[in-house]
C-alpha cells in the first residue's frame, strides 16, 4: 500500500510518524448498539499513545432527529479545539469497530475543509496484532486555534439526492448489505421500509477490505464498483443506513482518483420514513 496522508497511513507510517510534534491521533470508533461495546471505555481501556477519543454521536448535530448527523462547523472546532488539535496538525484516525467508523471522521474533516487527514489502515486491531506501543492514559491537551471552511459539495440532503435519483445524472452507491439493499431483510431500525432508493448501485462496504481489515489496493477497489455496475463517469453519492459506512465508500472512490463524489448525511434513515419516496426492491 503507498501511504497518503491525505487518505490512507499504513502501522509502518504511523509508528514511524508517532513523535513528531505536529502529528495526532484519533480513536473514532463507534459501535452499533446490538454489538454491546462500549467504544469510550475501551478507548480508556488501550489506545495508541497520544490518541484522542473523538465521539461521533457526541460531535453531531443534536437539532437533527437523524442519528450523527454532520455537526455545525462551530461544534466542531469546539470540540476539535478542546482536544488540541488544530490548523497545521496531520491527524491520524483508526478504529477499532466493525463498520469501519474512522472513515466518517476522515470525511467530517474534509466537510470541514481539512485535508491532512488519513485513516490508519487496519486500525487499532492490525497495530495490536503487530505488537505495538498501547497506553491507558488521555493526553494533556493544550487549546490550538482552528479554521474551517466547510465544503458544501462533499455532503447531499434528502431533495438532492430525490433529484439525482429522478434525473439519473448521479451515480447513487448504497454501501449497506446486499440483503438490505434488496429489501429482503427488515431494516434494524424500526418503522423504515425496506429496499434501495431507485437507481443505485449496491457496493457493500465490507467488501472493500481485506480479511485483516485493511484496505484493497486501488485496482481491487475500482474492479469492486465496477462489478456492481457503477458508472464511475457520472458524479458520485454515497448512502447506506446513516450515514457511517457511505464514508467507506468514499474514502474508496478518493483512493481510486475519483474526485467527484459526495456522501448522503441522512442516507437511508432518512429515505426509508418518508412515505411518499420512491423505493426499489430486489437486484440493481
Amino acid at each position: 500500500m503507498r501511504d497518503d496522508p491525505k487518505t490512507l497511513v499504513s502501522t509502518e507510517w504511523l509508528a514511524a510518524h508517532l513523535n513528531d510534534p505536529d502529528l495526532r491521533i484519533l480513536d473514532a470508533s463507534l459501535h452499533m448498539a446490538a454489538t454491546g461495546r462500549d467504544a469510550r471505555a475501551e478507548y480508556e481501556a488501550a489506545h495508541i499513545p497520544g490518541a484522542r477519543f473523538f465521539d461521533i454521536d457526541a460531535i453531531s448535530d443534536s437539532r437533527s432527529e437523524l442519528p450523527h448527523m454532520a455537526p455545525p462547523p462551530e461544534l466542531f472546532v469546539s470540540r476539535l479545539r478542546a482536544m488540541g488539535i488544530g490548523d497545521g496538525h496531520q491527524v491520524v484516525v483508526y478504529d477499532n469497530a466493525d463498520i469501519h467508523s474512522a472513515a466518517r471522521v476522515w470525511w467530517l474533516f474534509r466537510l470541514m475543509g481539512k485535508t491532512d487527514v488519513a485513516v490508519l489502515d487496519g486500525g487499532f486491531a492490525k497495530w495490536q496484532a503487530e505488537g505495538r506501543e498501547v497506553e491507558d492514559m488521555a493526553p494533556i491537551t493544550r487549546d490550538r486555534h482552528m479554521t474551517v471552511q466547510r465544503q458544501a459539495g462533499l455532503v447531499r440532503d434528502v431533495t438532492q439526492v430525490a433529484a439525482a435519483s429522478k434525473l439519473g445524472d448521479h451515480q447513487i452507491i448504497d454501501a449497506r448489505s446486499p440483503s438490505r439493499f434488496r429489501g429482503d431483510e427488515p431494516e434494524p431500525r424500526p418503522g423504515l421500509r425496506a429496499g434501495h432508493i431507485p437507481g443505485a448501485r449496491n457496493v457493500p462496504f465490507a467488501t472493500l477490505y481485506n480479511p485483516d481489515g485493511t484496505m484493497k489496493e486501488p485496482d481491487a477497489l475500482r474492479a469492486a464498483f465496477e462489478a456492481a455496475g457503477v458508472d464511475l463517469d457520472r458524479p458520485a453519492i454515497t448512502t447506506c443506513g446513516s450515514g457511517i459506512t457511505a464514508a467507506t465508500l468514499a474514502l474508496a472512490l478518493e483512493r481510486i482518483g475519483k474526485r467527484d463524489w459526495s456522501l448522503y448525511d441522512g442516507s437511508w434513515t432518512e429515505w426509508g420514513s418518508y412515505p411518499d419516496l420512491k423505493i426499489a426492491t430486489g437486484d440493481a
